[in-house]
């Protein structure tokens, strides 16, 4: 089956919005770009139209999503082989780093739907179950959400409280999760539990729940400073289904070659483009104060210097982060995961903390420089150069898996690595 995406063409037909040679020349750009490239950039406007409404009403981001389906945006890492379009991990990062910039809650959830996708493909393949599931994944464009946390754990995903009770060929789950991110709006959820009832807490399975045999009682509302749209109420989940459901691969393994490196660079590639729309917002800002006083340079040019130079370190930062993950991701699927040296694999895993911790606190530091470029007319809402929303949706960054655990486990990495040789990399 052909990829989806290779049909979602920008129409030839569509005049340039401003007869001139730059609209032209932008127009012509356009269409010369990936078909899913284009799709996002549609995707994106619809999100930004209706951004603002989703972080006031604090509602799920449906416009937007209804968009991304059209698009068949939802089934874009999913291989051809299934009906998806088969991107690769940079690829998908680049579709969340483009949403991010008209809507940074669509663009996390987006996010999440795609580790979940990760997920199923790299550790599900082999199951006829789940290989079912992704070709009904790509024909309906599912939306797959997660839930890891639990009431009595808290946010460690490494442990469960629950865990799967089975009847033959059945299975049941019963779990109080303080948070399942736009989980009442999901037509599958990812859910953590122990193997059996007698199973440790570390002993962990990953079981896919649909939407049809899964009962969610709501126990907490989401009134957030940011990331409004992402709607993550807290429920009790109740699931039945088949055995078949529960992926092969222990959950730990799943998390750790997976889930974690998915998540840190795809949530990485949100949070630069939240910081990147920010910088073109003070550049907009800036180019008015100079058009304002022609011959000047604005006093705000020292510090759009110095946000530019941030938002470039993360873009670089986020570019060798995908590069190892693909070359990590090649190494397992090659068989080399296991004939990787144990420096090697630490030396990935404390990579994958630090690119989390240094993006979410960089991303950060640009609005801020941005809020003091523009100043008021940035701290007002509803102005071109508006700020606020992407602070207060920034400010997530760092709680999303705490940077101090990250932290604390990276150095627990680090204390594991010994120097490498002189001359050996």
């Amino acid at each position: 089956m052909n990829a989806p995406l290779l049909d979602a063409a920008v129409p030839r037909n569509e005049a340039p919005a401003h007869d001139d040679a730059d609209a032209a020349v932008q127009l012509t750009a356009l269409e010369a770009e990936p078909c899913w490239r284009a799709a996002a950039h549609r995707c994106t406007a619809v999100a930004a139209q209706f951004a603002d409404a989703v972080d006031r009403d604090a509602r799920f981001p449906s416009e937007a999503f209804d968009a991304l389906k059209r698009e068949r945006l939802l089934s874009a890492m999913v291989p051809v082989a299934f009906g998806g379009a088969g991107l690769s991990l940079a690829e998908i990062g680049a579709i969340c780093e483009t949403l991010a910039q008209g809507c940074a809650s669509t663009a996390m959830v987006y996010a999440m739907h795609q580790i979940q996708v990760a997920c199923i493909d790299a550790h599900g393949s082999d199951s006829a179950w789940h290989r079912h599931l992704l070709a009904q994944l790509v024909e309906h464009q599912w939306l797959l959400a997660s839930a890891t946390s639990e009431e009595t754990i808290g946010g460690n995903m490494r442990t469960s409280a629950c865990s799967v009770e089975l009847d033959g060929a059945r299975l049941r789950i019963d779990k109080l999760a303080p948070t399942i991110s736009y989980g009442a709006h999901a037509d599958g959820i990812l859910v953590t539990a122990r193997r059996t009832a007698e199973s440790a807490a570390a002993d962990q399975v990953l079981i896919v729940a649909l939407r049809e045999d899964t009962q969610l009682e709501k126990r907490g509302g989401w009134d957030a400073m940011g990331m409004r749209g992402t709607c993550s109420e807290g429920f009790r989940l109740v699931a039945t289904g088949l055995a078949e459901q529960i992926l092969p691969t222990p959950f730990g393994e799943i998390a750790d070659q997976t889930m974690l490196p998915v998540s840190h660079t795809l949530w990485a590639s949100v949070w630069t483009g939240i910081a990147a729309d920010a910088v073109n917002r003070a550049k907009a800002f800036f180019r008015a104060q100079a058009r304002a006083k022609p011959g000047s340079v604005p006093p705000a040019g020292l510090r759009l210097a110095e946000a530019v130079g941030l938002l470039q370190m993360m873009q670089a930062r986020l570019s060798v982060a995908l590069e190892a993950a693909r070359i990590a991701h090649q190494a397992r699927h090659g068989g080399a995961q296991a004939d990787a040296p144990l420096a090697a694999q630490l030396g990935f895993a404390s990579d994958m903390n630090t690119l989390k911790t240094s993006i979410s606190n960089t991303a950060l530091q640009v609005v801020q420089e941005v809020l003091m470029i523009c100043g008021m007319a940035g701290y007002k809402n509803g102005t071109p150069y508006s700020v606020g929303r992407h602070l207060r949706d920034l400010h997530s960054a760092p709680l999303m898996i705490n940077n101090d655990r990250i932290a604390q486990n990276t150095a627990s990495l680090l204390l594991a690595q010994r120097p490498a040789a002189p001359g050996k990399a």
